[in-house]
């Protein structure tokens, strides 16, 4: 009995297996169909990007333009026997600018600074007939020697008809090789002594901008041959010619064309920022002649504005004596350094005053004033 339900039993149990295999697929056709039926899912939510700040404006800045340049005033100190005053500090120096006063920055060593020189050797008739040529030759060539260090440069020029260089910046013993070659004239020679200065002026602006510039003339500064001298203005020379002019007025009329000179060679040595010495070997005797001092009025004239000195040697010994007295100044002046703030165009000339306020027995040299540099951009 058992052997025949079991029989009848298993196909009734693999119909039923079968069934549920066959229900299977129709269940997931009304599952997929429920999905479909459901509305679709939210978009993924994305974070908004943080917008850029605007930046701020910029800030509107004010920029100043000063024009700072630095400024080196040489100056010699003498006590009231011309002799040197060493010692002295910045604190007891004063210096005035256009009336203001200014801070001084320092003191520059002398030694440390080099020198630009330009000696001018006057050969025309008026000094080379006085029979010393060739030691004034030979006393110029002993200062070169004497106060040219290594770095140091000397130009030569030649006073005559006309401006002459007939040797440029150069060591010391190139420079006083070439002074005592130098002929003296051997006729009547005009004298362009004006003109000589304001080139050798002009010609000391090419050296470097760290070089001290010196002019040094041996010459009695008589001139009768520069272009401010011969260049009579035409309404002048007219009257003259039709005698309308006498003599007192024409020779007023020369005084003045002298004057303008000057001040044409004190504007160009101090656009040089050169300092300016003159030696007369005329001696003693010009001061008996109107027209040597004149001409040596007109030297002294340059010399101070210029910070520098005139000399009037008594004799061949007194010659080497004030070479020896130039050469000690120039490496013991004192280099005041401060700045000039200034807007004044280059043409515009800044007067300068120099003093030590504490010393009152002291003799103070120092160059009037200046030209601004233009500033480079």
């Amino acid at each position: 009995m058992l052997g025949v339900e079991k029989r009848h039993l298993r196909p009734a149990f693999l119909l039923g297996v079968l069934a549920v295999f066959l229900s299977i697929p129709v269940a997931g056709v009304h599952a997929q169909k429920r999905v479909k039926d459901l509305p679709p899912p939210p978009p993924l939510w994305k974070a908004k990007p943080t917008p850029t700040p605007t930046p701020p404006p910029p800030e509107q800045i004010e920029v100043i333009r000063t024009t700072s340049n630095l400024v080196m005033v040489p100056v010699s100190v003498t006590d009231r026997d011309g002799q040197a005053v060493q010692g002295l500090t910045k604190e007891q120096f004063q210096l005035q600018e256009e009336g203001k006063r200014q801070e001084i920055t320092g003191i520059g060593n002398p030694e440390e600074v080099p020198l630009a020189i330009a000696l001018l050797f006057d050969i025309s008739s008026s000094v080379s007939q006085k029979g010393f040529f060739q030691f004034q030759q030979n006393a110029a060539a002993a200062f070169l020697k004497q106060v040219m260090k290594p770095n140091d440069r000397a130009a030569i020029f030649t006073i005559a008809s006309q401006p002459a260089m007939v040797q440029p910046l150069s060591t010391a013993q190139e420079a006083t090789a070439k002074v005592v070659t130098i002929p003296a004239a051997t006729s009547s020679v005009a004298t362009a002594f004006y003109d000589t200065v304001t080139a050798a002026a002009k010609y000391l602006e090419t050296a470097p901008s760290q070089y001290r510039r010196v002019i040094i003339v041996i010459t009695d500064g008589d001139d009768n041959n520069s272009k401010r001298i011969v260049s009579i203005p035409k309404d002048e020379a007219t009257a003259s010619n039709n005698g309308q002019l006498v003599g007192s007025t024409a020779r007023a009329n020369l005084v003045a064309r002298h004057r303008l000179a000057v001040t044409d060679v004190q504007q160009a040595a101090q656009k040089a920022d050169a300092i300016f010495y003159s030696v007369n070997p005329g001696g003693p005797s010009v001061r008996l002649n109107e027209i040597a001092m004149r001409a040596e009025g007109g030297m002294e004239a340059i010399a101070e504005a210029t910070g520098g000195a005139a000399f009037i040697p008594d004799g061949e010994k007194d010659l080497e004596r004030v070479f020896r007295q130039v050469a000690a100044e120039l490496r013991g002046q004192y280099l005041l350094q401060y700045y000039g703030n200034s807007d004044a165009p280059a043409s515009q000339f800044r007067r300068i005053q120099v003093s030590v306020p504490a010393r009152a027995d002291v003799r103070v040299r120092a160059r009037q004033g200046y030209y601004p540099k233009k500033q480079q951009d």
